[in-house]
């Protein structure tokens, strides 16, 4: 439940701070200064960071036993009636932290009004911030995984299966579906690194830094960072309660995971365009026309290519949010979780149903094959070979470049060419080009590591199952 304000005539709660001032907050500033309503979501991270700073102050002598005591039993009941949704939220009392802290001194007196000792909530929300993302991050590396995995078997099924490689759109070179899917293998396994690196970051100590300056009390900061599974704690109390870079860096590697979601969304709506064919959807996957009977319409990567500029979005804000912004804490920074929260979540939702996708996806081999035969994909192919005749490869581009306006004066392929025709170009081609003039016969020529032959694309992905 939520109250969003008092009923008339009600006394408004006091505020934590209120003692300094004369008259009570204007209702319609409450509400356009509360965060409540969306920073409620940090409640198992608050409950879980005044917890261990209770202990903390308990083991320095700070806090008594008894106040400890009093405080972890009141705190399993506000964390219960939070999960049962009995927890009464309320506008007036601004944000998760007050929230919290007013029930618990409810519940237990005033062990509850002291468990704010030595800390405030410039250092509370950014250690609350770092516990909720460092979780985000861990769940959203799993979901990676799963896409990547996805990718591997469709790769592995169609390492040999060949198909147009592009360049500008056009057709450029032959290469195997397998070899064009582990292209987005490795984008996203850059996209899991990152995330796995900016963890580092996040996962630092900022409570006890206070408003900004840090504590006159004796605190224990290590230990409460060992507690919360943090690797150390912020170095500098300005920095750490002022600081948003580790959002940003995050909003950042999301950015660059969804551009390679746009990127592969965009071409599986190519593919299913029947001018391509070179794939099928799932119906699961797919939404059809309210005048138009026949359509089948690949909504779900036309939405993910869509929700991209959701994530861009929420990386601009925090920039533009941090700019200019002067040391230490500013209320500014409430604003910081919306977009966050929106990020974080659409790049989960993104990545479970691409997983999902990505095994409805029904690869045409036979129209892939078909779109090679126009273009001219094994031109680059013929100009190697004459160069491994002896010829210069300027000298062996040019020859190529004729025969293909030759072939496409005669609506027929390389291939297709006549011997004693390919000779009239240059005499050191003989009947053994024809091998290499296939589809099958270009691509297995790349055996290299990171070339598209099939024996080099099932090479990459024992390799990328060994990484996962």
């Amino acid at each position: 439940m939520q109250h969003e304000d008092p009923p008339t005539g009600a006394p408004t709660p006091a505020k934590a701070w209120s003692g300094r001032f004369a008259e009570p907050a204007d209702r319609l500033m409450q509400r356009y200064t509360a965060s409540v309503a969306f920073d409620r979501r940090l409640a198992p991270y608050d409950i879980q960071g005044s917890l261990a700073h209770a202990r903390m102050l308990s083991r320095c002598g700070i806090l008594s036993a008894a106040d400890l005591e009093a405080i972890e039993r009141g705190m399993a009941q506000v964390a219960d009636e939070i999960r049962a949704g009995r927890f009464e939220w309320s506008v007036a009392r601004e944000d998760v932290h007050l929230n919290i802290e007013a029930r618990l001194t409810e519940l237990v007196g005033d062990a509850g009004k002291r468990l704010h000792t030595a800390r405030s909530r410039n250092d509370q929300v950014a250690t609350d911030i770092r516990l909720w993302l460092r979780a985000e991050i861990d769940g959203l590396l799993g979901l990676l995984r799963a896409v990547r995995e996805r990718l591997l078997d469709l790769a592995e099924a169609h390492a040999a299966t060949v198909m147009p490689g592009f360049t500008h759109l056009q057709v450029a070179q032959p290469v195997t579906f397998g070899h064009h899917l582990m292209a987005y293998f490795e984008m996203f396994s850059r996209d899991a690194g990152r995330l796995a690196d900016c963890r580092r970051r996040v996962n630092l100590l900022p409570l006890g830094s206070a408003a900004l300056a840090g504590t006159s009390f004796p605190i224990d900061r290590e230990s409460v960072a060992a507690e919360l599974g943090f690797d150390g704690v912020c170095e500098n109390s300005l920095d750490a309660v002022s600081d948003r870079d580790f959002a940003i860096e995050f909003l950042a590697a999301g950015a660059l995971a969804m551009a390679h979601v746009s990127r592969l969304s965009e071409e599986l709506v190519l593919w299913m365009n029947p001018r391509f064919g070179f794939v099928d959807i799932a119906d699961r996957f797919c939404t059809g026309s309210s005048i138009m009977p026949q359509k089948k319409n690949p909504d779900v990567p036309e939405l993910m290519r869509g929700k991209t500029g959701r994530v861009y979005g929420a990386l601009v804000a925090l920039l533009t949010l941090v700019k200019a912004q002067p040391l230490a804490y500013n209320k500014d920074n409430q604003e910081d979780k919306e977009p966050l929260f929106d990020a974080a979540d659409t790049l989960a939702d993104t990545f479970t149903i691409l997983a999902e996708l990505l095994g409805g996806v029904t690869p045409r081999p036979e129209r892939m094959r078909e779109a090679l035969s126009q273009g001219f994909a094994t031109a680059t192919d013929l100009a190697d070979y004459l160069v491994r005749k002896g010829v210069p490869f300027r000298d062996a581009h040019e020859i190529v470049a004729r025969a293909v306006r030759e072939a496409e004066q005669a609506g027929r392929d390389l291939s297709e060419l006549p011997l004693e025709k390919l000779r009239a170009f240059s005499s050191r081609i003989e009947a053994d080009v024809f091998g290499l003039l296939t589809p099958e016969g270009s691509v297995a020529l790349r055996r290299h590591t990171g070339g598209t032959a099939p024996e080099a694309v099932r090479q990459a992905i024992a390799r990328a199952r060994a990484r996962l």
